[in-house]
């Protein structure tokens, strides 16, 4: 069986961007050995500043707010507040590290888009390590390190729309229903229909904003009318889904 990818069809609904700011402002710094500037280590808060303070021997050398779609994406909230990654086993997270300096010191043509497109290759990387280390508490990441749930949430990620049952879910992962939610309320600490409703809720809100018809959004993710969907979005979201609508 091929390996499977846990990340891609979570993070193409989200767009980064990347802005250097002020260090008190930062939720990304890459702090650097100050005698041969070689980086260190990365810091990353997902939804509030991040610690400037320096260790021995560094200095902080780039600071950025990455804005990754802020609380409405799963996996910032999954995050532990602060992420820190060493870089002394990571030589190619260095070479991006170095390219984000490079660009955020001397302004170029296209250089804003090559700050997002490095920044989000970054990011990638560091949830890649944070899922293959489990050192997530409970939350949508520890679903995603376990193999067996992983399958069942790359599958309600890949169609939100799906009438999916708790059978067609177990069989993803390969477990009886009754072993399947519990070890889903266990890892990732809502039931499978839960966290679909709560995916379908994000996505709803983006076509929301996006201007889409809530007729439209309904039928994509599996609501039998606009009103049943509006019931649920009003429930997520506490307005209603034609609020979020851009202004003609």
């Amino acid at each position: 069986m091929s390996k499977i990818d846990r990340l891609s069809a979570l993070i193409q609904h989200f767009d980064l961007r990347v802005f250097p700011t002020d260090p008190n402002e930062a939720n990304l710094l890459i702090f650097e050995n100050a005698e041969i500037q070689t980086p260190t280590r990365v810091v990353f808060a997902p939804l509030c500043a991040a610690n400037t303070a320096a260790e021995t021997g560094e200095t902080l050398s780039f600071a950025a707010q990455a804005d990754w779609g802020g609380a409405t994406n799963p996996f910032l909230s999954a995050l532990p507040a602060e992420v820190t990654l060493r870089l002394d086993a990571e030589p190619e997270v260095i070479h991006i590290l170095k390219a984000l300096q490079n660009e955020s010191a001397t302004p170029r043509c296209g250089g804003s888009a090559v700050l997002d497109r490095l920044g989000e290759v970054l990011l990638i990387r560091l949830l890649r390590l944070t899922i293959e280390r489990g050192v997530t508490d409970v939350g949508l990441l520890a679903g995603l390190a376990d193999p067996r749930l992983s399958r069942a949430i790359v599958a309600m990620h890949d169609e939100p729309g799906r009438k999916w049952q708790g059978d067609d879910l177990a069989r993803h992962a390969g477990l009886s229903q009754s072993r399947f939610s519990e070890l889903f309320r266990a890892k990732v600490g809502e039931t499978p229909g839960a966290y679909l409703r709560r995916w379908r809720m994000v996505l709803a809100r983006q076509d929301a904003e996006r201007g889409e018809r809530v007729q439209t959004i309904a039928r994509r993710y599996g609501y039998g009318s606009p009103e049943a969907l509006s019931r649920a979005f009003k429930r997520a979201h506490n307005q209603p889904a034609i609020a979020l609508r851009p202004s003609a």
